[in-house]
């Protein structure tokens, strides 16, 4: 039952950041493309956001192996 409980948490916890930095990333080259001036600043707030998306891939896997070790 742990390896089941394990392995929902990574799932779940790993495919909505990636469906977030996708989502991120491609806005982020909408608005790019739109205004190429503010290329700095929507890349500085891409790479910002990005990085908590993935933050949140990272607190799955601490869940998953406190589900699994513990």
């Amino acid at each position: 039952m742990r390896l089941l409980a394990t392995a929902i948490v990574m799932g779940v916890g790993t495919i909505a950041p990636a469906l977030a930095i996708g989502l991120l990333a491609g806005k982020a080259l909408e608005a790019i493309g739109r205004n190429p001036e503010a290329a700095s600043k929507v890349q500085t707030a891409m790479i910002l956001a990005i990085a908590f998306a993935e933050a949140i891939a990272i607190y799955a896997l601490v869940v998953a192996l406190i589900i699994k070790f513990v």
